[in-house]
């Protein structure tokens, strides 16, 4: 399995630069990163774009591949094409994180590999009191599909075409897969869980 990491966008909302922001002793995309190492995930790719040129020093030392979106202004599902197009040919699998959704545990992960493999589903959602979330896990046989799409309304458009047959819910206990940074007053709260 791989897993791909968004981290190219303009942060807008936030008006500061999300992935470098201080959490709990690391940056946010230090946690997103940690989320799959920890799970020995082995090919992790972080897609760049707005001010990826900050990001590149903190991956070189963690040792994670990444590729640059040239298109990240037109949204995050040119993002998710970019890290499609990276992925190694023998990949099974990857799982999806926005970069601002940095608290799931790896345990999460390591569930949801888990039911890929005995629900025979080729899309794997984690849920939190009955709220889907993040990362989903994405099967190989839909790559063309990603790939080929217009990419309007983004990628939870099109994988809801494919959800009543091919897509399973995992119920887990963490709530970091509902979890993200959109505004100030999340990542305030996002701070305060980090250090309980």
């Amino acid at each position: 399995m791989a897993a791909i990491i968004i981290a190219a966008g303009y942060s807008s909302r936030m008006k500061v630069f999300k992935p470098l922001l201080p959490l709990g002793g690391l940056t946010v995309i230090e946690h997103a990163l940690k989320t799959f190492v920890d799970a020995e995930i082995k090919n992790i790719f972080v897609v760049l774009g707005y001010q990826g040129k900050k990001i590149e020093p903190l991956l070189e030392k963690h040792n994670i591949s990444w590729v640059y979106n040239e298109n990240y202004d037109q949204g995050m599902y040119s993002s998710v094409m970019a890290g499609v197009n990276a992925l190694p040919s023998n990949s099974k699998g990857f799982f999806l994180l926005p970069v601002d959704i940095p608290l799931v545990k790896s345990s999460t992960i390591e569930e949801l590999i888990k039911a890929y493999h005995q629900s025979g589903k080729d899309i794997i959602y984690p849920s939190y009191n009955r709220k889907k979330g993040h990362p989903p896990l994405i099967s190989s046989c839909l790559y063309s599909k990603i790939l080929a799409y217009d990419g309007s309304g983004g990628l939870k458009t099109l994988l809801k075409k494919y959800d009543q047959e091919h897509g399973e819910y995992v119920n887990v206990q963490d709530e970091g897969v509902i979890l993200d940074i959109d505004y100030y007053e999340e990542y305030q709260e996002m701070i305060k869980k980090v250090n309980e």
